[in-house]
């Protein structure tokens, strides 16, 4: 099977669901607990009807002294300006919706020549035909399993399927493409996410509200391992 080994298979903290009041030391705790990336949800009161962080926060926390990857999903109308912002602020993916983008072949572009690694993001509706021209320039699809715009949600059973079908895109494609999910994965249902095809699983609530992030995150992985 694919993605046999653990290195292979990434939890991506969403710091939504962090503790603000001390954030630093939040993502210390999950990357100490063996997190493998940090997950920003931005989001702009306007593409989806909430207001989070920005490129500042992703700067402190660079300054702070957090090292891990940080994986920026923007949930932002327009996106390119942000972009630049982002990766200036030490962004390591940038991921975005391409129904967002006037033109979202040039904005995965951009990110690239920035620096970071792409990404394209699809809401549970959202068609993945977007794909068809730009499987060279991703480095990362996300599948959303809630409708964005606030954590907590329920997972939406439907992306099993679409999960299934990305994963034979990409290994049909040739190219190295991480296949993220975001929205309810928590410890009983990370299993049947991964075997659908998924190597990247973003929680917020699943971690950052359980007592001990580093047994959550644990428990998370062998639920994963058991199906590679």
């Amino acid at each position: 099977m694919w993605g046999n080994t653990m290195e292979n298979n990434w939890i991506a903290p969403s710091i939504l669901s962090a503790d603000f009041a001390r954030l630093g030391e939040e993502v210390d705790a999950v990357l100490n607990a063996g997190a493998d990336l940090v997950h920003f949800d931005v989001m702009d009161n306007h593409y989806v009807p909430n207001l989070t962080i920005g490129p500042m926060v992703c700067e402190a926390l660079r300054s702070y002294g957090v090292e891990a990857p940080i994986d920026v999903h923007l949930m932002v109308s327009p996106v390119d300006r942000l972009v630049g912002d982002f990766a200036d602020a030490g962004a390591s993916y940038i991921s975005f919706h391409p129904e967002a983008s006037d033109h979202p072949d040039r904005t995965l572009q951009l990110i690239r020549k920035a620096g970071c690694k792409s990404g394209l993001v699809f809401n549970p509706a959202t068609p993945l035909s977007w794909l068809d021209h730009v499987m060279d320039k991703v480095d990362m699809i996300l599948l959303m399993s809630v409708n964005p715009g606030f954590g907590g949600q329920s997972f939406i059973d439907a992306t099993l399927n679409k999960l299934t079908y990305v994963r034979k895109l990409i290994d049909e494609s040739g190219h190295k493409i991480r296949l993220e999910v975001d929205g309810g994965v928590k410890v009983d249902n990370i299993a049947q996410i991964a075997a659908a095809g998924a190597d990247t699983f973003v929680a917020g609530s699943a971690i950052f509200g359980t007592q001990d992030y580093k047994t959550t995150i644990s428990r998370m992985k062998s639920e994963i391992a058991a199906v590679r």
